[in-house]
């Protein structure tokens, strides 16, 4: 069995697009599918996959290490930048879907079969855009928590938000007690019983994270996401020993290297991989493993599209460490219309159990793709008030 051609099929939903990607083979009928999509890049990934192709083709699939070592290492330039490595993670993904095709099981089934019984789902409400924070009041921070009720509505155990506005690195306490109103107006809405999580998107400074970080701790957070920019170890440290809400980071970053000095300053107690742009599941699952030995929970970031959720949950479920998935639900009306999912989701408790689909469980309705070609995404741009630029 040998590779013919890798494809990628761009489709556009709203905030990006999703770019799928198809492994064929000569195999007939025998084919992957994985996800490679990185908003306000995708020409330049699509582009990357190109560039890796005639590594692979002619060569055999199911030597899915082998193949991964090849795109990391070969053509000079290792795979850790963001847009070879997200290439490279579209394709393992796409590899492991045929292996698991191969063999006729679900790839948790090749990795030693389900640790658990189910795995819990989170949205994301959005929220935290400078247009909420600058020019308005704290007090108006109420519709944060009509959209945890709606959360919970919609059969959510878990949530998360930006609630943390674009900050300076200094500021007073305006943007600390507007978070405080966001996070009460949630916690207030749905109870103790449900889980919170806020996410900074890296937008305060170190000290302001701890401000942030503290000022949020008597709201008992599942975890504080990305309080500092990731590239400042040392500053997530800071914030991790400053509080005991869990910090949470590493969704930017891009190889089972960039992952070591946090869990070796033990600066977070959840690790945010994104399987479409740490490597793919192969450099997932070496994440996780090293995520395991310093007992550091696993909780990869997946806003992206169909096929990168059903990887994710495929990791989960052959995952000790792995504790909840990240889902969206409601970007675009057709999500469902892309793709047929072999797993099921519970509508009552948004959990979701292991199946018997082979592979990732997934297929990609490419008549609907066409139907959502490529169009730019919308540019974020944010500055503060004095016209300096900040972190979006």
């Amino acid at each position: 069995m040998r590779i013919t051609a890798i494809e990628t099929l761009v489709c556009h939903a709203r905030m990006r697009n999703w770019v799928f990607v198809k492994v064929l083979t000569d195999q007939p009928g025998l084919w992957g599918w994985g996800e490679a999509t990185l908003e306000w890049h995708t020409k330049s990934v699509v582009g990357a996959i190109e560039d890796l192709t005639p590594l692979l083709v002619s060569e055999d699939p199911t030597r899915v290490e082998h193949l991964w070592q090849m795109m990391y290492r070969q053509h000079f330039w290792h795979g850790n930048g963001i847009v070879r490595a997200t290439a490279i993670s579209g394709i393992d993904l796409a590899l492991w879907d045929i292996v698991g095709k191969v063999h006729g099981v679900p790839c948790h089934r090749l990795w030693g079969g389900p640790v658990r019984d189910h795995v819990r789902l989170y949205c994301h409400l959005g929220g935290g855009k400078m247009e909420d924070f600058y020019g308005t009041d704290p007090q108006d921070a109420a519709h944060f928590g009509e959209l945890a009720q709606q959360a919970v509505a919609d059969g959510f155990t878990a949530f998360k938000s930006m609630a943390v506005p674009p900050t300076m690195p200094i500021e007073g306490l305006r943007p600390i007690r507007y978070a405080e109103a966001c996070v009460q107006a949630m916690r207030d809405a749905v109870g103790e019983g449900i889980d919170i999580m806020v996410d900074c998107h890296a937008r305060p400074s170190p000290r302001m994270g701890v401000r942030f970080a503290t000022a949020l701790e008597p709201y008992g957070l599942y975890f504080f996401e990305e309080p500092c920019w990731p590239e400042s170890i040392e500053g997530i440290a800071e914030v991790q020993r400053s509080v005991s809400t869990p910090i949470a980071t590493g969704e930017r970053l891009t190889s089972q290297q960039a992952f070591t000095p946090l869990l070796e300053k033990r600066a977070c107690s959840v690790l945010q991989p994104d399987i479409t742009h740490c490597g793919g599941l192969s450099e997932a699952r070496r994440i996780a493993a090293m995520a395991e030995a310093y007992r550091v929970a696993l909780a990869p970031h997946n806003p992206q599209g169909p096929v990168s959720t059903a990887a994710s949950l495929q990791l989960g479920f052959a995952t000790p460490s792995y504790i909840i998935c990240e889902s969206v639900h409601a970007d675009v009306p057709w999500r469902c219309d892309v793709v047929d999912e072999g797993f099921k989701v519970e509508p009552e408790s948004r959990t979701v159990k292991p199946d018997d689909r082979p592979g990732l469980g997934i297929e990609v309705n490419e008549d609907e793709v066409k139907k959502h070609p490529f169009e730019p995404e919308l540019l974020q741009r944010v500055f503060y008030p004095d016209g300096s630029v900040g972190d979006w």
